[in-house]
């Protein structure tokens, strides 16, 4: 794993494909940061309030930390990614034996229907995607986007087939076009065709598509991104 992300630093230069010269480039991921930035801020002041009681949730059935950093992949490095903490304290540990269940066959993902790491105040906190509101913080440090590949695991990225290496090398999002288009429910490699074709073709107004989607799959299906 460690030699998969030393490679990934190596080739840095090897930028995600995006048409264009390199001033149409900057001019994008500047207009891209500031759309961050602003849309970031607004996000941020919108789940706020969600906090107290998530928190609070969190600490009457398992006590602290009510925050976890989870390790993932975004522009060829590990960064850690905030959430409301949804599962028992020792879940890491634990999934190492549960993954002779795993339900996803495809790949490296992991997943089971009734994980018993999750924990009551997880499962509402996961249905309502509550969960994820602090990962706007990170967006707003700059180490994810609104919308980006899915960032994953380094133990799933190291699985990576080579065609696909080059979007580790762009900045993870909160959203994409993979989540818009079936999340969790696609197979994995075609997760990793959806952020593929969003790097060749990403825009600000593509951005924004998506973000609209995630908007309206959010409120008409919470668990559907």
């Amino acid at each position: 794993m460690t030699d998969d992300l030393q490679t990934m630093n190596q080739n840095k230069e090897a930028r995600p494909p995006r048409g264009g010269n390199r001033a149409s480039e900057y001019s994008y991921r500047t207009s891209k940061r500031i759309f961050d930035l602003v849309i970031g801020s607004i996000a941020f002041a919108f789940t706020l309030p969600f906090y107290p009681f998530a928190m609070l949730a969190i600490f009457l059935e398992s006590g602290l930390p009510v925050f976890v950093e989870l390790d993932r992949v975004s522009e060829g490095g590990i960064v850690k990614v905030y959430k409301f903490r949804s599962m028992v304290k020792n879940a890491p540990e634990m999934k190492r034996e549960l993954l002779q269940f795993n339900e996803r066959k495809d790949g490296p993902l992991f997943k089971m229907t009734r994980d018993p790491r999750v924990t009551k105040a997880g499962k509402w906190l996961r249905k309502l995607r509550i969960d994820e509101f602090p990962q706007v913080i990170n967006v707003l440090q700059g180490r994810l986007a609104l919308v980006g590949p899915r960032p994953h695991e380094p133990e799933e990225v190291a699985q990576y087939p080579e065609k696909y290496r080059v979007i580790t090398q762009a900045r993870g999002g909160l959203t994409g076009l993979s989540q818009v288009r079936g999340a969790s429910l696609l197979p994995f490699i075609r997760e990793l065709e959806f952020d593929k074709e969003y790097l060749e073709h990403q825009s600000v107004w593509l951005d924004i598509v998506i973000l609209w989607k995630t908007f309206v799959i959010f409120f008409s299906n919470p668990t559907g991104v």
